[in-house]
């Protein structure tokens, strides 16, 4: 289970100025899961109303008075009393959107009862009603699939978590460590990190059953699109959450989707699935200065997908095609690592304020120079290359290092972690330059690590 967001939640339940909660996350990552183990472990009696499946509660949400909300919901069947010591969950909250108004006054009334939200398609309910938004007297809680490190804990590798969660700049890795971590990392590339998947892969170890999985998740995900599609054409629809998954990493270009659609069509689509958060953008940035979301070149952006499970799943890989990949494949086949990393690094920033993803984009004449990512850590600009290529080989890095004049640079390969000391020659404009910069090189299966390892280096 997500180890994150249950501290996140024991945080939360533990404050003096408590507010209700909204858990914001695609279907199926565990969000209802995750309110139930907690729930458990705080000792509060769970009072769970899927409003869903009461669509009846709109006239109840609309008087705006929490006890006599409280006094409706007891009436449910098998409900129970609702005070001080449970904690109510109203779960699929987007069903009834009055739900969220009402919660300023369960925090204004009745501040001592915990109150939960949730809604996987949330951001629907958010976007499409004209209801007076809570501000200020809520607070959110994103999630999304498990990472690498929350699967090893899922599998009983609790040596390996502990491992890359202690990890520090300088630790040697034994080659037995590393073996193991990317037999296990490869593991992850096929089950993802949806718990339903990694649940019954922790019990079964069996990818089959795993993949009966996926395709159940995937047709979850097909089922929804009548909710927020409206009138629009489902086939089509399902096209561009297919071409999604299968061309992770490129630069979106509506003609590659839909010669036939115009493009306004194929754009609005993208930002329904973004908004189910089945996709996410990564927008180009000039990365001029800070931040780098003050740079952006919007209509510019390639897509990940939810999950690198599903992913897989959608392009048709099995698992015998994954176990075959040789290491320098498995940096290199499609997109596995760049979502792989895309993903990690969206659960990283996902309570920042500028939690979006960019990369880096220069188009040339005769070249373009590319990097998979750029974010900010430790208050300064870190481009983000996944290549297996040696130092020399990352002439797109090194282009940005020179024209941005960054001091540190990072790359994610299968190898063991390196710090090196990078001089090399550019050209810009017609003119030999020189450039140096420090590269860090870590394997994939520590960019849980980053920020620290980012951090540590800064005050190094």
């Amino acid at each position: 289970m997500q180890r994150r967001q249950l501290q996140s939640l024991n945080s939360w339940i533990k404050s003096t100025n408590r507010k209700p909660l909204i858990i914001r996350g695609a279907r199926q990552v565990g969000k209802s899961t995750l309110v139930d183990i907690f729930a458990r472990q705080c000792q509060k009696a769970l009072r769970n109303v899927n409003l869903e499946r009461h669509p009846e509660l709109l006239e109840v949400f609309y008087g705006k008075d929490p006890e006599q909300i409280i006094q409706q919901l007891e009436y449910l069947p098998k409900m129970g009393a609702i005070n001080n010591e449970t904690l109510l969950f109203l779960d699929e909250i987007q069903a009834v959107p009055e739900a969220i108004a009402a919660l300023r006054y369960f925090f204004e009334d009745t501040p001592e009862l915990p109150v939960i939200g949730a809604g996987s398609l949330l951001e629907f309910a958010l976007s499409y009603h004209s209801f007076s938004m809570p501000v200020g007297r809520i607070q959110y809680l994103h999630m999304g699939p498990m990472t690498f490190s929350e699967f090893l804990l899922a599998v009983g590798e609790e040596r390996l978590y502990d491992f890359i969660n202690h990890y520090e700049t300088g630790l040697e890795i034994e080659k037995l460590v590393h073996q193991r971590l990317l037999d296990l990392l490869r593991s992850y590339y096929f089950v993802g990190g949806m718990p339903e998947a990694v649940a019954v892969f922790a019990e079964t170890r069996s990818y089959k059953a795993v993949s009966e999985v996926h395709n159940s998740i995937i047709d979850t995900y097909r089922d929804d699109f009548p909710k927020y599609a409206g009138s629009r054409n489902l086939n089509r629809m399902l096209n561009v959450f297919n071409f999604a998954a299968r061309n992770v990493g490129v630069k979106i270009k509506y003609s590659n989707i839909s010669r036939q659609d115009q493009s306004v069509t194929i754009k609005k689509d993208i930002e329904l699935l973004a908004m189910a958060r089945v996709i996410c953008k990564v927008i180009h940035s000039h990365c001029t200065g800070l931040p780098l979301q003050a740079d952006l070149e919007e209509k510019v952006y390639k897509l990940l997908f939810l999950d690198i499970g599903l992913m897989n799943a959608i392009c048709g890989l099995d698992w015998r095609n994954i176990s075959q990949l040789d290491e320098v494949k498995l940096i290199n086949h499609g997109a596995i690592a760049e979502q792989f990393i895309g993903q990690h690094l969206q659960a990283m920033l996902v309570d920042k304020p500028n939690r979006e993803l960019n990369y880096w984009l220069r188009e040339g004449k005769t070249s373009n120079a590319e990097l998979d990512y750029v974010v900010v850590l430790g208050g300064a600009i870190t481009p983000i290359e996944v290549k297996a290529g040696a130092s020399g080989s990352l002439k797109s890095l090194h282009q940005f290092m020179g024209s941005k004049q960054a001091p540190l640079a990072i790359r994610f390969d299968t190898q063991l972690p390196t710090v090196q000391q990078v001089a090399t020659v550019i050209r810009s404009n017609k003119e030999s330059r020189p450039v140096k910069y420090s590269l860090i090189s870590l394997p994939l299966y520590l960019v849980e690590r980053l920020e620290d390892i980012v951090v540590d280096y800064h005050e190094a």
